[in-house]
């Protein structure tokens, strides 16, 4: 069974994580693109991490925006699956 992190544990990570924010429980980021295809690219990149982490974000993608907003669902909440797949997107997106 997957532990929900506390609300300490959930502060200190947002420290680490610049430009996520905590709406209705999840960890959400909106990313900005010069277009659709990079956006989409960056998609692409997040599935294959998130596939090895066995770890799916909740997102949508219009135009050059994409949404994501992550959750560990089985627990009720944020989990350390949710910290380090928004590590991994951290990455893909460079920052």
């Amino acid at each position: 069974m997957t532990v929900k992190l506390t609300d300490l544990e959930i502060s200190n990570a947002l420290n680490d994580l610049p430009d996520w924010e905590l709406k209705d429980g999840k960890l959400c980021r909106v990313f900005e693109f010069d277009d659709f295809i990079s956006a989409f690219a960056f998609m692409t990149r997040v599935a294959i991490r998130a596939e090895k982490i066995d770890h799916h974000p909740e997102w949508s993608n219009v135009y050059k925006t994409v949404t994501i907003a992550l959750t560990t669902h089985d627990a009720g909440g944020l989990t350390a699956k949710d910290l380090a797949l928004a590590e991994a997107i951290k990455i893909e997106f460079g920052r």
